[in-house]
């Protein structure tokens, strides 16, 4: 009797639902382009649930989610695989997206637009009808899985205009807005993440709110739910307040002594 064969993507599936709170009509969205396999952009400030907007669709897919931190140092190899040694001599080695597109797994590229641009050209034919990726160094043409799907992400209001998407890559997709929660229901997700009271999150959020507005005055971001997630934490084992918001926020986002008195004023008028 033949052994099961393994599960190259065993390691990529996620077993646990992961939190998410729906902030419109984003979860049915995507769940009408994942049907037609439609390659997505995720597009929203720093920290608003976009990577766990998508590990959540993963789960509820009941699909294995293939996730990659785009860097300018990340080149074609890291994404499609290599030739390296091993005990046999040399062997290709498969790089994460080709795993997603042989195996039928969600590939999600964070923060595509850090990558170089001509690294990040080797998605295009996977974008279009052809759906297949060219292994130019081992002569191989890769016909993706039926259920594989492209997810990439990015920051718009963060991007220098050297590192904006390309009209040609971007033109590929279809787009998801994100933006930060209401009052209400971001006040709920750090709530639950941190397991503190509502009160508490309710007066960080506070904070955040005041924060964002300084965005392009001063702030290149405002605070996100992670940090507010972070500050909930060390306050919930016993940090006060102002230290937990200091060390989560106003050293996080800033070193210009203006603005940090600003920040250290919006949690004064939240904590005392």
């Amino acid at each position: 009797m033949n052994a099961a064969v393994p599960d190259p993507l065993a390691g990529y599936r996620i077993e646990t639902e992961p939190f998410y709170r729906p902030a419109g009509n984003e979860v049915a969205l995507y769940r009408q382009a994942y049907r037609h396999r439609m390659p997505l952009i995720l597009k929203g400030p720093t920290g608003c649930g976009k990577t766990r907007f998508v590990e959540h669709m993963a789960w509820s897919l009941g699909r294995p989610l293939v996730t990659l931190a785009c860097n300018e140092d990340m080149t074609a190899s890291d994404l499609v695989g290599r030739y390296l040694l091993d005990a046999n001599g040399t062997a290709w080695h498969d790089g994460p997206l080709t795993l997603a597109v042989r195996h039928g797994g969600i590939c999600y590229l964070d923060e595509v637009v850090e990558a170089r641009q001509d690294t990040t050209v080797v998605i295009h034919p996977l974008t279009d009808a052809r759906r297949i990726l060219p292994l130019d160094k081992k002569g191989e043409l890769v016909r993706a899985h039926p259920d594989f799907q492209l997810v990439v992400s990015y920051n718009p209001g963060y991007q220098s205009s050297a590192k904006d998407m390309k009209p040609s890559t971007r033109q590929r997709f279809a787009a998801l807005e994100f933006d930060y929660p209401d009052s209400g229901l971001e006040a709920e997700i750090v709530a639950h993440e941190a397991a503190v009271g509502f009160d508490l999150a309710a007066k960080l959020v506070a904070i955040a709110r005041c924060s964002r507005e300084l965005k392009h005055r001063g702030l290149d971001e405002g605070v996100s739910t992670r940090m507010l997630i972070y500050a909930g934490v060390l306050i919930r084992d016993g940090v006060s307040p102002r230290d937990s918001c200091e060390m989560t926020m106003t050293r996080a986002l800033t070193d210009d002594p203006d603005m940090a008195s600003a920040l250290q004023g919006f949690v004064a008028a939240q904590f005392g």
